[in-house]
């Protein structure tokens, strides 16, 4: 086995509180697999030998879940990917290499509809390889 994937997180994010949640939504989120370092940020160099294996379920009440991956686009920006025809935005983490991803931690992403939703992280577990 080697080492990038060694330390593979299952990381899930649930909607923080907001106009329409008031005490935010465990069914409304995202559940990732992500390469972590030390400080528990993501890890661009192990993510480039394990970018098939960082999957994202975006999970959002009643409508249809979405599948895609966690990538890296040009400039350094990470987002999440779900289409590979290219016809659905990518959804975008405001500042999401600065984010540490631990329990309590708040994190934002922008949708495909451009609208900036925080979550916070609720679950972050060693992925089993």
């Amino acid at each position: 086995m080697n080492a990038p994937h060694r330390h593979l997180t299952r990381i899930r994010m649930e909607l923080a509180r907001q106009k329409g949640f008031p005490d935010g939504s465990s069914a409304h989120g995202y559940e990732f697999v992500a390469p972590l370092d030390a400080d528990g940020k993501l890890d661009a160099a192990a993510w480039k030998s394990a970018r098939e294996r960082c999957r994202v379920h975006r999970f959002w009440g009643a409508d249809d879940q979405d599948i895609g991956h966690l990538v890296r686009r040009p400039g350094g920006s990470w987002a999440f990917h779900y289409d590979v025809d290219g016809d659905e935005d990518d959804e975008a983490g405001y500042r999401l290499g600065d984010h540490r991803f631990a329990i309590g931690d708040y994190v934002s992403v922008r949708d495909e509809d451009g609208e900036l939703h925080t979550f916070r992280v609720v679950t972050v577990e060693p992925v089993v390889v």
